[in-house]
């Protein structure tokens, strides 16, 4: 089941982790919409608001046309949505 929200009902650290989702490289827009219940366009007015101008054109720039951004465009081999690396293990865990 997709949660759906609007953007004003979204706390502050939902915010932070959606802008966080929408700038990582590997996210797909439709891994955000099925977290927080925003389509692409929302996203991008969310992004438009957040941001400064020019980090904005610098964002829309980057996820434009990028395939992992965007699930049908994505190779079949990519089962996940982040790099091995990204996260990095706990103290005391492998």
């Amino acid at each position: 089941m997709r949660a759906t929200h609007t953007v004003e009902q979204l706390n502050a650290e939902s915010q932070s982790r959606l802008i966080e989702m929408a700038w990582e490289d590997r996210t797909p827009f439709e891994a955000i919409e099925h977290q927080f219940g925003l389509a692409e366009q929302d996203v991008i007015r969310f992004m438009r608001a957040q941001l400064k101008p020019k980090s904005f054109r610098n964002w829309r720039a980057r996820v434009s046309g990028r395939a992992t951004k965007h699930s049908h465009l994505r190779s079949s081999e990519v089962l996940r949505g982040y790099a091995k690396a990204q996260y990095k293990p706990k103290h005391g865990q492998k």
